[in-house]
């Protein structure tokens, strides 16, 4: 059977599963091996990007074996690269013709902005170097469309889909954090195409569970019950990022699972949130994000939603690992975290669930603070 494949804005069309190049970086013979399961996965899309070290020009050199034995997709690969905001028009220029040349091919289906998370980096793209970036791209026939990527808030991600300049758009889409699931869906009716970031490493490490986190998704594996909720939401295509071949294993089970949720599926699904509810109890954050704006800007819905996943689910691992990087990831994530928070009682009274906020960011703290750990890249 042909795997399923969805529109992805005014592009070709891309499979259900996108090969995240991050992860097969320590050689040329580890991302061909990757690659070569991506293809026998039935995977016809793969994202990369320049701050992924030695990751493009590895892709090239696997992309052109792969050519060399016949092993490619129906129809090609569809590659999507992204770029930094921020770029002088020169810059830029010269980055896309040095990736086009990594990547050994004349045009790239995809151009992303690459962490369009603030205010400023919109800017830049809509009105700054960026727009005459991609305006120059694409009247060169460089790229075939143009999106973005953000970690960024979702007024800033509504007005990013709102401006009508992007074809489609990776974003934060997640089992535990559906926060943005609206966002994505508002992007498919527009006809732009969505890919979510990470669904299983960003998404609570799914790969490597907690044994609680796997029993609240029982019978389902908690990552088979993340990929399948996000296909039956209609998102074009989940990023996978793949270090071995036999981390493509399930997407190749996956590559035709399009459909809604069948009824064991919206079992397990409400058992894990009944699950996570009932551990929580009263002091569960609903994230309405009536306690903002804080005084000092403590992120507070972000810092309990990392409360709930450790307490609701018992993902100590996954939650430290991102409370550690507040403060240390620029304007990938969180800069303040809560210990900043002063006890003034200005949320108190905002909440509607009457939730004891400062109590809560105070156990958070207490819960998560560790030593920092690098991140993957950058």
């Amino acid at each position: 059977m042909m795997p399923i494949r969805r529109p992805f804005g005014r592009g070709p069309a891309v499979s259900l599963f996108t090969l995240g190049t991050m992860r097969a970086i320590g050689s040329a013979e580890q991302m061909y091996g990757v690659v070569k399961a991506a293809q026998a996965a039935g995977i016809n899309h793969i994202e990369t990007s320049p701050a992924y070290g030695q990751a493009e020009s590895f892709l090239g050199t696997a992309l052109r074996q792969l050519q060399q034995n016949q092993a490619e997709p129906s129809g090609g690969w569809v590659i999507t690269s992204k770029l930094l905001p921020g770029l002088s028009l020169k810059e830029g220029q010269c980055e896309l013709h040095n990736l086009l040349a990594r990547l050994g091919r004349p045009k790239l289906e995809n151009l992303a902005v690459h962490g369009l998370n603030r205010p400023e980096h919109l800017e830049w793209a809509l009105r700054g170097d960026g727009a005459a970036l991609m305006r120059w791209a694409e009247e060169e026939d460089l790229v075939v469309q143009v999106g973005f990527t953000s970690h960024g808030s979702s007024p800033l991600i509504k007005e990013a889909l709102a401006s009508s300049r992007f074809q489609f758009c990776s974003l934060h889409l997640h089992l535990l954090d559906p926060e943005r699931i609206p966002l994505a869906q508002e992007a498919l009716a527009s006809g732009m195409g969505v890919m979510a970031i990470s669904p299983a490493d960003k998404g609570g490490r799914l790969q490597d569970p907690s044994p609680t986190l796997v029993e609240d998704c029982s019978p389902l594996s908690p990552l088979q019950l993340a990929y399948r909720f996000l296909l039956a939401a209609k998102i074009s295509t989940l990023s996978l990022g793949a270090a071995q071949p036999e981390d493509l294993t399930l997407a190749a089970q996956l590559a035709n699972a399009d459909g809604p949720l069948n009824q064991r599926e919206q079992r397990a699904l409400n058992q894990l949130r009944q699950q996570g509810e009932r551990r929580l109890g009263e002091n569960r954050c609903g994230q309405c994000k009536a306690c903002l704006p804080c005084p000092n800007s403590v992120p507070i819905p972000d810092l309990l939603r990392l409360r709930n996943l450790a307490v609701g689910h018992n993902l100590q691992a996954f939650t430290e690992e991102r409370y550690n990087l507040i403060g240390r990831a620029g304007h990938w994530w969180e800069g303040i975290d809560g210990s900043a928070c002063e006890r003034c009682g200005e949320c108190l009274p905002r909440c509607p669930h009457h939730l004891p906020i400062p109590d809560l960011l105070a156990d958070t703290h207490q819960r998560l603070a560790a030593a920092p750990r690098r991140r993957l890249w950058g």
